[in-house]
């Protein structure tokens, strides 16, 4: 048992408390006690703001080592394909893992406490299976037990190489090592892989350029037949669109609806291009829809209706997809700010609802219920904010949590408690060790 006394604490929907106890067991909060003046012996003191810990609900990490590589020149999604394309090629388990430990770290460092990884980087380069099928997912796996964060391991079903009005294009050389031959290989290698205390297997269509109709369907059946969450590329980008019109009649949306497979515990991330039918649909089935607005606008990829989709009724969740930055506070407050340049209009999302976003809306989306708020019998998973950082000073308690969405960055994240567990305290040398970590592993794919 650990106890954790917070100066002070958001317990939800607007309520921020000073001097909160929070006692922790078997990795659950077992106690929320208000109005404690002053840490009792033994309890661990938070200095700062304390809220649950963030769910970065859609990671590549090793698109990590693409960080500052691509950001820089013209081109389009397709054409930063390529340069991914390449980074890919140099991975084996070894790299894996110790790209995806320093990324976890830095996600630690922001707050991060559970990640959903959409892992598609299956086998080597030609596409013959390692000796381990399930090789780069287990380094993946590993990493973030290492760093002490929840996992939700999306394996991705990849089969084709594009759509065209003829149909699926084969895989390409550089996607080869992404398939599995048929969606029963998928799920015969899936089968492979083991949860455990803080890791869940989840299921993936990596969009619907890449999985036939059938596959998509059994896909899903496995998910929903294991209560595991299902996630997919959905619209993406205007592409994927046109190329299922010519191909299927309908739009990426439609033709999951057609399939049946639009439900709860399913995520469409992205959703950029989404027609008003599409948010309908979506919104009409609960399905959420996860965002990743720092992504989306470094590739050019457009912005996503955010306000409509929370209107018609997807809970939306954030994630920091291809790495350009690994900032919670970054991607909440991006959902809101970009949808003011889209509509011309403030305020479409509340302080409250852009928190939920990146707490208890993202823990759903991974599978990980009762995560994501501070409460008796939730997952003890909490990160502490400081307040006397210039970006936050003179924040007051009525401001505080308007103030951490709109101006705090990863830098201000003193704590992460996992599962009652302390997995940052000591964040100036944690960050040097991470820092080392990641040039490392970056030098090893791009040099």
């Amino acid at each position: 048992m650990n106890s954790y006394w917070c100066e002070a604490a958001w317990l939800g929907r607007g309520q921020v408390e000073p001097g909160i106890l929070i006692d922790t067991a078997d990795g659950f909060v077992s106690a929320v006690v208000a109005g404690v003046a002053a840490p009792p012996p033994g309890a661990k003191r938070l200095t700062g703001l304390t809220l649950p810990g963030f769910a970065n609900a859609h990671s590549h990490a090793f698109h990590r080592a693409l960080r500052g590589r691509t950001q820089a020149g013209a081109g389009t999604f397709w054409t930063w394909r390529e340069q991914m394309y390449e980074v890919a090629r140099r991975l084996d388990p070894d790299a894996c893992y110790a790209l995806a430990r320093a990324t976890y770290g830095e996600m630690a460092l922001s707050g991060v406490s559970a990640v959903g990884e959409f892992h598609y980087l299956h086998h080597q380069p030609d596409g013959t299976p390692y000796v381990n099928p399930n090789a780069m997912g287990e380094a993946i796996l590993a990493a973030a037990a290492d760093v002490g964060i929840r996992i939700t391991l999306l394996d991705s079903c990849y089969l084709h190489g594009g759509l065209s009005a003829d149909g699926y294009l084969p895989l390409g050389e550089d996607q080869r090592r992404f398939g599995d031959g048929s969606v029963d290989g998928w799920a015969q290698r899936v089968e492979g892989l083991r949860s455990g205390p803080l890791a869940q297997i989840g299921a993936a269509v990596h969009s619907v350029r890449a999985v036939d109709p059938v596959a998509i369907a059994e896909v899903a059946a496995w998910a929903e037949g294991r209560e595991a969450p299902l996630h997919v590329h959905l619209s993406e980008q205007p592409t994927e669109n046109e190329q299922c019109a010519a191909s299927h009649d309908c739009s990426p949306t439609g033709l999951l609806a057609g399939l049946g497979v639009l439900r709860e515990g399913l995520t469409a991330v992205h959703g950029t291009h989404l027609t008003p039918a599409d948010v309908g649909l979506l919104g009409a089935a609960g399905v959420g829809v996860c965002m990743c607005p720092t992504t989306e606008r470094d590739l050019a990829d457009g912005i996503g209706p955010s306000g409509a989709l929370a209107v018609a009724g997807s809970p939306l969740s954030l994630g920091s997809d291809s790495h350009a930055v690994i900032d919670m506070f970054e991607e909440a407050r991006a959902v809101e700010l970009d949808e003011r340049l889209a509509s011309l209009e403030r305020g479409t999302h509340g302080v409250d609802d852009l928190l939920a976003m990146a707490t208890v809306n993202g823990y759903r989306a991974l599978g990980w219920s009762g995560g994501g708020v501070l409460e008796p019998g939730a997952l003890a998973d909490m990160v502490t904010v400081a307040l006397d950082s210039v970006r936050l000073a003179g924040a007051e308690a009525e401001t505080a949590m308007a103030s951490i969405v709109f101006a705090a960055s990863a830098a201000d994240v003193t704590d992460l408690v996992v599962a009652g567990e302390v997995v940052v305290h000591d964040r100036a040398h944690v960050s040097v060790d991470v820092a080392n970590e990641l040039a490392e592993a970056v030098r090893l794919v791009t040099s």
